[in-house]
């Protein structure tokens, strides 16, 4: 079983078609779950409100939401002692701490730079190749 946490610049990149995108877009679909933060919803409807686009429903589908029954005071202390990130990018990485304590049990798909060094750092496989700062 192959079970990736899909970032907002991941899903954004794909759905928006950009480039390189093809090959995230595979690897996902050949995992057996996709799980994420419901941060990603909002982050997706702020890029399509800022691209002046209808928001495409679908670009959630297959997605599972991990929602948090307690605070993630521990997974967010442990994501910045791995490395800096800002609030939305901490959230994610604490998000798939919380879904995944031992990183190694899941992939983390992302294209921002910063994001991917910190999810290795804490010992998560990255998908994707990261350019976005």
């Amino acid at each position: 079983m192959s079970v990736a946490y899909v970032d907002s610049s991941a899903l954004i990149a794909i759905t928006f078609d950009e480039p390189g995108a093809s090959d995230l877009a595979r690897h996902l679909n050949a995992c057996t779950r996709l799980v994420s933060s419901n941060l990603l919803e909002a982050e997706a409807r702020a890029a399509f409100a800022r691209e002046n686009l209808v928001f495409q429903e679908h670009s959630l589908a297959g997605i599972d939401w991990v929602l948090p029954d307690r605070p993630l005071t521990g997974e967010l202390v442990s994501v910045l002692e791995a490395g800096y990130l800002r609030g939305a990018n901490l959230w994610h990485l604490a998000t798939a701490l919380y879904v995944s304590p031992q990183p190694g049990d899941l992939s983390v798909a992302t294209l921002d730079t910063r994001q991917a060094s910190v999810a290795t750092a804490l010992g998560f496989s990255v998908m994707g190749e990261p350019r976005h700062p």
